[in-house]
């Protein structure tokens, strides 16, 4: 694991790494507490036309840190971030490459899931870890290509979900592995989504296998997800993870 920046603020320790699994690189930015704080891990798996470096990805994983003493990790998704190379980050163009991605390439959720299962790896042996009880944390694209992993890896032991349904190319899949998701599971919806129809949101929810889970519908857009919303999902994971 290359660790390239590090920056400390009000308790909390942000640093970029660049993760490599064979030939793959993972870019992607974690948060730790200052000093001797003992808690959980938290993924943070990003949305469409977004990155690690969204704001809202800093604000939750700060949040975390400062309320659990969480350490919160994040990586870039597929043609997002740093993984774009060259290329615009006009979040039209990224969202128009990812859905070519998501359309034409059928390894790229299990490659996602990898680099995930990688780096946590990593990151847990590096930084002493491996004994901390690990969430997971994403929305929308962050569901499409989280749920896949929530439901491989055996140490996310709770999840926050949503935005998203059983429709685009990968809807199969997801209906495939959402019964294998058996973890406490907090599954976000936007009542009036322009992107996710109200059903295809409903028929995930259902098709998740765990007898603990959490539907939460608010009004509004597929963007118009509360700060409210945000500090109740950060609660969720906080109290899941404390408990043993």
């Amino acid at each position: 694991m290359e660790w390239t920046e590090e920056s400390s603020q009000k308790g909390v320790v942000t640093k970029s790494f660049l993760g490599n699994r064979g030939e793959r690189s993972i870019p992607g930015r974690a948060w730790f507490p200052e000093g001797s704080e003992i808690g959980p891990i938290v993924l943070i798996g990003h949305g469409g036309s977004g990155s690690v470096l969204e704001d809202h990805v800093g604000a939750l994983a700060r949040g975390l840190v400062r309320t659990y003493g969480a350490t919160c990790i994040a990586i870039e998704g597929p043609v997002h971030g740093l993984r774009r190379g060259e290329r615009s980050s006009d979040p039209t163009l990224v969202m128009l490459d990812f859905s070519q991605v998501w359309a034409s390439d059928p390894t790229m959720t299990d490659e996602m899931v990898a680099d995930w299962r990688v780096v946590l790896s990593e990151i847990s042996q590096e930084c002493g870890l491996e004994d901390r009880r690990v969430g997971y944390w994403g929305l929308s694209m962050g569901t499409l290509l989280g749920l896949p992993l929530v439901a491989a890896e055996p140490r996310i032991v709770a999840c926050v979900l949503g935005l998203a349904g059983s429709v685009g190319p990968t809807s199969e899949r997801l209906l495939d592995d959402a019964p294998k998701v058996t973890i406490p599971t907090l599954f976000l919806m936007q009542w009036d989504d322009e992107l996710f129809p109200r059903e295809s949101c409903l028929e995930l929810f259902a098709a998740i296998g765990s007898s603990d889970k959490q539907l939460h519908a608010t009004p509004g857009l597929h963007s118009a997800v509360t700060d409210e919303t945000f500090m109740m999902t950060a609660e969720f994971l906080g109290k899941r993870l404390a408990t043993k």
